[in-house]
């Protein structure tokens, strides 16, 4: 068990059990994949490789042709289900026990990596590691109602050895002015400058994840259309405190899930440019990386090199250290690509050889402590008091002194002093260190005392201060040996001595004042106690008490009589009104019958607008399903164009192809299909704009109607608790211009508004998903991200007309009266 201390905090580690850690192998599914080359073993645990020798070399080949690597599990043409059960659940389950973890993909670009970690986001199905840790965390959460628990997420991303927060383009978040670093403290490794979220669902989690996600910089070469440029790590970290039990103790842990960028070979990828650039930092950290793995699982180095790359560095606490470590490795089961893979499987028994650590991260809460504090203090005062009335000592106070005590026990002491007062009673120790305390003070007061007399009747000579020696000298107070008339008291003064006639008698002794004596005690123990406060002015606040509440009591009798006039007047001035409203039914209709009344009359105003707005909803929604099944078909044909063209093509280069000064001949049936291909995608491109636009206009339409149907609902409540629900006899306070108004009245439930065939599509969509009900909260969180994507686009077009705009107006020379870009 380790103890770490920071500043006030304390942090208690529980030692645990070395283990290795967990690595695994997942393929890539491939239609050329080489069986004669890749053997699988028998209990899926381990992988062999066969090479067949390289006949150039001569007879004399020393070349290695077979290597067997033994891990934790091989991930064949394995579903995601499947791979996150094996690999991931039960790390992220030990997690909420305080369990660090990290979870890493590692493999040459194209791989699987980063849909093996975040899975297409387009497909609930097809998620990854991190959605679902996401969810199991929160599921776990609601399984565990006896504790608190706290998440939070962060997401790193780490591009060319720079640090960056793919969550900085939140609103509430915003670019950092200095630039990240990472720091180390007693509790691991730190990103200083980066944000930190909370999230109290598992949709805002979602949605973290994807804004992250689309922040992301990719890339594309040869052997991956979509590569990720950058290596990113997913933090979530979580905070349990318990419910039940009032132990300072806390539990903390964290779970990074690291999706690494993937290592690429220059001949392969044909890299160029920016691209290259890329290549080569991550090239380098992947380096780096494996270097540290080499040196962890070296049991006789005594350093590791974990600062030689920004990765390494902030994966220092989670490689070999007190959490559990899982691997997975992405390989291609082609033969062009065996290096690569050779290359990953080393890389992954290097990893089996480091071994971790994983320990219970737990820590104090001060203000829990402070509290349980107070009730040990509490208890042990009610011992005491039963122990000192077991002994007949029922006049004990083991409270801190007040005041009046403190003056007390001086003035005790002052007449123990004197004589008057034969011996101090001894009652606890708190009043013994008092006693001593209140001798110094005496004493010391007695030396001020002393000394002021002594200023004030003789003249005290330094006898380093020649020039008054022989001011003395010439008075004749100074012998002719140099000697002071009188003798020195010890402290480099000599003391002139007076004549007899002179000399004072028993000096009468000074007493302070009782004020005097409250202040100079105040001075050494503090403040005063509020009980003493209220004993030492209950005289003069009795005095002053007696007066005023007779005034009160008259004041507040005169405003009640007010009270009473102000309330019967309005009624019988509207009495005679009462009588000629209409009666009500005994009975109330029911709230549906009431609701199309109110429609009719109250309400219609509403209504209507809630018609018209739920109009224009569905023929926005009827536009946007007419443009998408439009979308459809042009998709559709730009393919079979696609295949004819490439038909085409091919037919051309078996027949021989034609040049004319250096410019390629087709025919005009080819020409033809390119005519067609280039029309056909112009048309996708407006009707998927369209598309856009009708989108943004039906969330706004959608947002409108949900409005309208709310106040719809509100006006209706309000108007039947005041027609049917409310006594007759209330309802007078209804009236307009008095103090109660339409809608401060109570609502017992708020009836919900017919839905329409539309509202009922809508909710069954949401219920009965195909995958059932746990992926709304993973399609809401994509809906948001995508819907906040659409607005930026937006945003960005209005920018674009209004520039647009502003350039028309300089160069026609208008500046006043001109027409504003109508923005969407």
């Amino acid at each position: 068990m380790k103890r770490h201390k920071n500043g006030s905090k304390q942090y208690l580690t529980k030692m645990g059990t070395r283990k290795k850690v967990q690595a695994f192998v997942r393929v890539r599914p491939t239609d050329d994949f080489a069986h004669e080359m890749i053997k699988y073993g028998e209990d899926n645990k381990s992988i062999d490789i066969h090479l067949k020798k390289d006949t150039r070399r001569g007879v004399v080949n020393n070349q290695q042709t077979d290597w067997s690597f033994k891990l934790d599990g091989v991930l064949h043409n394995a579903s995601q289900d499947l791979v996150y059960e094996t690999v991931a659940k039960d790390a992220v389950s030990q997690a909420l026990d305080g369990y660090n973890g990290t979870i890493m993909c590692y493999g040459q670009t194209g791989a699987g990596k980063t849909y093996t970690m975040t899975g297409a986001t387009e497909n609930y199905k097809h998620r990854g590691i991190l959605p679902r840790a996401l969810q199991q965390v929160f599921r776990m959460i609601e399984e565990r109602p006896t504790h608190a628990i706290t998440v939070r997420v962060s997401y790193l991303e780490i591009y060319n050895e720079n640090l960056f927060d793919l969550l900085s383009t939140l609103p509430y978040v915003g670019p950092s002015v200095t630039p990240m670093t990472i720091v180390e403290n007693p509790q691991g490794i730190f990103i200083k400058g980066l944000s930190v979220h909370l999230t109290s669902q598992e949709e805002d989690a979602f949605s973290l994840l994807f804004e992250g996600e689309t922040n992301r910089i990719i890339a594309s070469h040869t052997m991956n259309k979509n590569s990720s440029r950058s290596h990113c790590i997913f933090t979530i970290y979580m905070e349990a405190h318990s419910r039940t039990l009032s132990d300072e103790k806390y539990i903390t842990s964290k779970i990074n899930l690291v999706d690494l960028a993937g290592s690429e070979r220059l001949s392969k990828t044909g890299s160029e440019g920016r691209v290259l650039k890329e290549a080569t930092y991550i090239n380098k950290s992947l380096s780096f990386l494996e270097q540290a793995i080499i040196a962890l699982g070296d049991q006789n180095r005594d350093h590791i090199p974990f600062r030689q790359s920004k990765l390494t560095h902030a994966l220092k606490d989670s490689l070999g250290g007190n959490c559990n470590m899982v691997l997975v490795t992405n390989i291609y089961g082609e033969a062009a690509q065996l290096d690569e893979t050779l290359s990953s499987l080393r890389f992954a028994s290097r990893m089996k050889l480091v071994t971790t650590e994983p320990a219970i991260n737990e820590k104090y809460d001060a203000e829990r402590m402070v509290k349980n504090l107070e009730k040990e203090l509490a208890l042990l005062k009610q011992e005491l008091a039963i122990h000192d009335s077991l002994s007949n000592r029922t006049l004990v106070n083991y409270d801190p002194m007040d005041e009046i005590q403190i003056a007390e026990i001086n003035s005790q002491v002052r007449r123990y002093l004197e004589g008057t007062l034969d011996e101090i009673d001894i009652i606890n120790l708190r009043q013994i260190q008092e006693v001593f305390n209140q001798f110094r003070v005496v004493l010391s007061q007695q030396e001020q005392e002393v000394e002021t007399a002594l200023r004030r009747k003789y003249t005290l000579i330094d006898k380093n201060d020649f020039a008054a020696i022989s001011a003395v000298q010439k008075v004749g107070l100074m012998d002719i040996e140099g000697n002071l008339v009188g003798e020195p008291d010890g402290q480099s003064f000599g003391l002139g001595v007076a004549p007899f006639s002179v000399k004072p008698g028993k000096k009468a002794k000074t007493k302070k004042t009782p004020k005097d004596q409250f202040s100079s005690s105040a001075r050494k123990e503090g403040a005063s106690s509020p009980v003493s406060g209220k004993e030492f002015d209950v005289a003069s606040v009795s005095k002053t008490q007696l007066i005023p509440s007779s005034k009160d009591g008259d004041l507040k009798d005169t405003l009640a009589r007010e009270r009473e006039t102000s309330s019967i007047e309005p009624l019988i001035s509207d009495s005679p009104k009462e009588e000629l409203r209409a009666p009500r039914p005994s009975t109330p209709p029911s709230r549906t019958v009431a609701f199309e009344e109110f429609k009719n009359e109250r309400g219609s105003e509403i209504n209507r607008i809630f018609k018209e707005n739920k109009s224009i909803l569905n023929e926005r929604k009827k536009r946007a399903s007419e443009t998408t099944q439009r979308i459809n078909a042009i998709k559709q044909e730009i393919d079979e164009t696609k295949e004819a063209l490439n038909f085409q093509k091919s037919l051309r280069e078996k027949q021989g192809e034609y040049e004319n000064k250096g410019l390629m001949i087709i025919d005009e049936e080819e020409f033809l299909l390119i005519l067609k291909l280039k029309d056909l995608k112009k048309q996708y491109r407006n009707e998927y704009q369209e598309l856009r636009d009708l989108r943004a206009e039906i969330q706004y339409c959608q947002r409108l109607v949900d409005q309208c149907r709310h106040r719809l609902l509100m006006e209706f409540d309000i108007w039947y608790n005041e027609s049917f629900m409310i006594p007759e006899d209330i309802q007078v306070a209804l009236k307009l211009g008095s103090s109660i108004r339409p809608g401060m009245v109570p609502i017992s439930r708020i009836v919900c508004l017919g839905e329409d065939d539309q509202d009922r599509f809508s909710h069954l969509q949401q219920t009965v998903l195909p995958e059932g009900p746990d992926s709304i909260t993973f399609y809401n969180a994509k809906v948001k991200t995508e819907q906040k994507a659409y607005g930026s686009i937006r945003r960005a077009w209005w920018r674009a007309a209004c520039i647009i705009n502003a350039l028309n107006l300089r160069r026609t020379g208008v500046d006043q009266g001109y027409d504003k870009p109508i923005r969407p």
